[in-house]
């Protein structure tokens, strides 16, 4: 893949529940939910990062896959991750996938921060996807943007 046809998303991760309940992911299990839930596209190619904010870096064919269908695929990985940690009657997150596009030039040219033209990803496991929501104030910031620009997705065991 040349650079102009490959997407990058650089992986944040926001843990709002109690580790009483759920274990929180340290880096290498949180990159490795990725990794494995990422596996069965081989075209798409999952990496740890060395950064304060980004954890994870994934490219992915632009050809191929949206943005926001790489975000779908992401989303079931950590699902897939949590059932798997959980029994039917336990407690179970509310995960977010909030994708937005940099278009204003990069804070850092270190190679494994957020540049211009990538998309920043947060990764949200939270009690509550409308409280979590309302307190970064989406709906406001998101407003006027387009899915070319920004994507929510919400997931919940089924």
């Amino acid at each position: 893949m040349t650079k102009s046809q490959t997407g990058r998303m650089l992986l944040s991760h926001n843990f709002e529940i109690s580790e009483d309940i759920l274990p929180k992911l340290s880096l290498s299990e949180f990159t490795q939910v990725f990794t494995d839930g990422l596996s069965k596209y081989p075209q798409i190619h999952v990496r740890e990062l060395n950064h304060a904010h980004w954890m994870v870096e994934i490219l992915f064919p632009r050809d191929d896959f949206a943005p926001h269908q790489v975000g779908e695929l992401c989303a079931q990985a950590l699902v897939d991750k949590r059932i798997s940690q959980t029994k039917s009657d336990d407690f179970f997150p509310e995960i977010l996938i909030l994708g937005g596009l940099k278009k204003t030039p990069p804070l850092s040219d270190d190679p494994d921060a957020l540049q211009t033209g990538e998309w920043g990803i947060d990764v949200v496991e939270t009690e509550s996807a409308a409280s979590f929501l309302m307190g970064i104030e989406w709906e406001t910031k998101t407003a006027n943007k387009t899915i070319e620009d920004v994507f929510k997705i919400a997931k919940v065991k089924v």
